[in-house]
């Protein structure tokens, strides 16, 4: 969506709705306690049914997005097929809005900026909404606009990482992987808190989305999860010490130039059983649309 956004210079506008969790209507019967402090005198020992979700509920989130499913679809979006957080509404041959949806986020982008604020205003009359202007900041992801390009980094979330495991005081290494280093079981190492190794492991995953250079090294890591070793600890940070040196790299969204619609490029790879323990291949791909990193993966 931010490719497509900044190749046709469109401006990406992102919104909140207020309370989420509090809009969805309930299927099943619910039924809570009395709030603490709220009892009706005489009639402590009754509970409350439910109307709506409340936070904490299993229901909430599914109720909350069929609701603002149901929304949107009334008034004319389709669903992507495929990536179900997608919305898409054709107003003519060249006038497109699309939504991307997550939880109680939105981004809304289009050809037409008076259809985007008449979908605002609507929005904003069934569901209590903030709007938070020009898209700047969006679940750790920041952009930078220009009038050549949209930059997509993490510096505040890759620096808040390395606050996290204290390691903002080391000096970068100019490469993510350690060359000819091939980790395995390493069973005559010492083990190492599995708790630490995974908030490291998760973390670098995340950056993954504007890095896309440390995913093979990332997936590597991911596969010993169990039994953590030194040299598995050491390995995942050397990779938050390369990071360390790239925070002001990101992905480039470019603007079009010229007529060309540009074109869809993809690369991918495997290393052939390259793996000398389980003999398994590690397949890589690397996804380019209209000239800007679209989708990458490395893995087994």
């Amino acid at each position: 969506m931010i490719a497509v956004a900044s190749w046709k210079g469109w401006e990406i506008s992102q919104l909140d709705v207020k309370s989420a969790f509090l809009n969805g209507p309930l299927e099943e019967e619910v039924y809570v306690r009395q709030p603490p402090g709220f009892e009706r005198k005489g009639e402590e020992h009754k509970v409350f049914i439910l109307h709506k979700a409340l936070y904490g509920l299993k229901q909430a989130s599914r109720g909350r997005n069929k609701c603002i499913d149901a929304f949107l679809l009334h008034i004319g979006f389709s669903k992507c097929t495929i990536e179900y957080g997608v919305y898409v509404k054709v107003i003519s041959p060249n006038n497109l809005l699309l939504i991307c949806l997550y939880v109680d986020d939105l981004l809304v982008t289009g050809d037409s900026q008076p259809e985007i604020e008449l979908f605002k205003q609507k929005m904003n009359s069934e569901f209590e909404m903030t709007d938070l202007g020009r898209l700047n900041y969006f679940l750790g992801l920041e952009f930078k606009h220009t009038s050549k390009e949209i930059l997509l980094h993490q510096r505040r979330y890759i620096s808040g990482v390395l606050s996290k495991f204290h390691m903002a005081d080391y000096h970068s290494v100019p490469i993510p992987v350690i060359a000819n280093l091939k980790l395995g079981e390493a069973t005559d190492e010492r083990l190492v808190d599995a708790t630490l190794y995974k908030q490291v492991v998760g973390s670098l995953r995340y950056v993954c989305n504007s890095i896309p250079d440390i995913s093979y090294r990332v997936s590597l890591v991911s596969c010993f999860m169990n039994s953590l070793r030194t040299s598995h600890l050491a390995a995942a940070k050397h990779i938050l010490i390369y990071l360390k040196g790239t925070t002001e790299l990101g992905l480039f969204f470019p603007r079009r130039t010229s007529q060309d619609e540009g074109n869809m490029e993809v690369w991918t790879d495997s290393n052939w059983c390259g793996d000398r323990i389980d003999r398994r291949s590690t397949f890589r791909y690397f996804f380019r649309y209209m000239h800007a990193p679209i989708s990458w993966c490395s893995k087994k």
